[in-house]
């Protein structure tokens, strides 16, 4: 079956990095975007954050935009999130999911709602 299994979450002081893997089984990335979502305790799902689509190109949210950089390795069947200058608002779970990627539509105008197969997380925790 379709599964997504996220990894990489740790502690890591402010400004440090992180970098996340969403390694994806039972489907082929090749046909799929893949984004990346958070929540942090007691707030809203927030995302998503980031995208890859199936061509390489990519998506950021201005939230992340120029700390955190996604990238997919298709052979792998496995996206990345690598996350620098970490910020104490940055603690949350972080998911993954998947969306059809049907060319010609933008990745800015793939929504919340547009992904499914969410991973079960791995948290990411910002602090001193």
């Amino acid at each position: 079956q379709v599964q997504l299994v996220e990894s990489g979450g740790g502690l890591v002081q402010p400004g440090g990095s992180l970098r996340l893997s969403c390694v994806g089984s039972g489907f082929s990335m090749n046909y799929w975007a893949i984004g990346w979502f958070r929540q942090a305790s007691g707030k809203g799902r927030e995302g998503p954050l980031c995208i890859s689509g199936r061509d390489g190109n990519t998506y950021y949210a201005d939230s992340v935009k120029g700390r955190f950089t996604i990238s997919r390795d298709n052979a792998k069947n496995t996206v990345y999130l690598q996350m620098d200058n970490l910020r104490p608002e940055d603690t949350a779970e972080y998911y993954c999911a998947r969306a059809f990627d049907q060319q010609g539509i933008p990745l800015s105008d793939l929504g919340p709602s547009t992904f499914g197969s969410w991973g079960r997380g791995t948290q990411v925790t910002v602090s001193s």
